[in-house]
């Protein structure tokens, strides 16, 4: 078998037998040399859709676990052909261009092809403007830049795939983000893609979409971006080694006149202290990315990854203990001003900033050898 092709399948009695026929009329053309077969992975669907894919001769495969990315996964492991290519059953796609995609992949020996609908036609009101204009060209320059892509359309529906590369990427996206984990997979794997200009149909009037912007652009941008971790270690610790090196100098030099303006001042520092915190909450939030993903985290990341219980527990009773001692020695010199007039904020914000980060961290860590025990257990 040269090519399965794949539908995920939900509730597409309206659409899918004009899909199915599309398909098998795109693949027969030219000399028929083509052999393949028609897929329809089902979703759970409750109305016809599995009968009119069985009289129109595809093979029905029930998928349990509900999600578009699901639905692709059962439908791809259950696929015959050497490469599987797959597209929405909702008439939106150019489904004449199945034969061309199928065709360039074996002609550049790719490992995916794509079929764009940027260097398409794109019918009025076929896209959204939000998804035309912004949405997919922002997660398609994301994928560019940190993953050294060359695309046009990350959120195409209508691929082609080799299955044997298919097979080393490791998916596992059950929902929308089954299409940004399949390009950052297979760039990160230095996996040959090319691309064909297509398009998108306006689809019927009255079907309710399964795709829903806000929650599934989010599925899409928090998966690029928990695939570089890297990218918030480096921000985080830049942010704190900056953050805290201009808070101690403020506690030093105490409020400066430069260049006409008055800094390190109580804002400049209250300043210091948000940017400190947001670093570290990065760097902690890539020390959990490291987990799950195979990037090799920096030597100073992986230490802290690894620490001890012995360890982790004199850091968090030092790091306690010095807090105590803050807040008991505040309370004195407050009794002793009579519980009034207690003016320490100059000295008070630059010292929370120099306790609460490293204190953050270690709770952090502590939440992270918790999580890695009862994960191993």
């Amino acid at each position: 078998m040269d090519l399965t092709f794949v539908f995920p399948c939900l509730n597409e009695e309206g659409t899918l037998a004009e899909c199915i026929k599309a398909v098998q009329a795109s693949l027969d053309s030219g000399d028929g040399s083509v052999k393949y077969e028609i897929v329809v992975a089902d979703n759970g669907s409750t109305d016809r859709s599995a009968e009119i894919a069985t009289e129109l001769g595809a093979r029905v495969i029930p998928v349990p676990q509900r999600g578009y990315g699901a639905a692709l996964r059962g439908g791809i492991e259950a696929a015959k052909g050497e490469y599987v290519m797959f597209a929405d059953a909702d008439s939106t796609y150019l489904y004449e261009h199945c034969l061309p995609l199928y065709l360039k992949a074996i002609e550049v020996d790719a490992d995916m092809s794509i079929a764009s609908r940027m260097n398409g036609e794109i019918e009025d009101s076929a896209m959204p403007p939000l998804h035309r204009y912004l949405g997919t060209p922002v997660l398609t320059t994301l994928i560019n830049v940190l993953f050294k892509g060359n695309l046009s359309d990350c959120n195409s529906g209508f691929r082609c795939i080799r299955k044997t590369a298919y097979a080393q990427w490791d998916i596992r996206a059950s929902g929308m983000e089954f299409a940004s984990e399949l390009l950052i997979k297979a760039l990160k794997n230095d996996a040959k893609t090319v691309e064909i200009p297509s398009g998108l149909r306006k689809g019927p009037e009255g079907r309710v979409a399964h795709l829903r912007t806000w929650r599934d652009g989010m599925r899409h941008l928090l998966f690029i971006l928990s695939e570089r971790p890297r990218l918030f270690e480096k921000i985080g610790l830049l942010l704190v080694l900056i953050s805290t090196l201009l808070q101690v100098t403020a506690l030093v030099m105490g409020p400066t006149n430069l260049l006409g303006l008055n800094i390190f001042d109580l804002h400049s520092k209250a300043l210091l202290l948000l940017a400190g915190l947001t670093g570290i909450q990065l760097y902690l939030f890539a020390c959990v990315l490291f987990l799950r993903e195979r990037e090799q985290p920096s030597k100073l990341t992986q230490k802290l990854i690894t620490i001890d219980e012995g360890s982790l527990f004199f850091l968090l009773l030092t790091l306690f203990s010095i807090e105590g001692l803050v807040i008991a020695a505040v309370v004195l010199n407050w009794a002793l001003n009579d519980f009034a007039n207690l003016n320490l904020s100059n000295a008070l914000i630059p010292g929370i900033h120099l306790i609460s980060i490293p204190s953050m961290l270690a709770i952090g860590l502590l939440g992270i050898h918790v999580f890695k025990k009862s994960d191993n257990g």
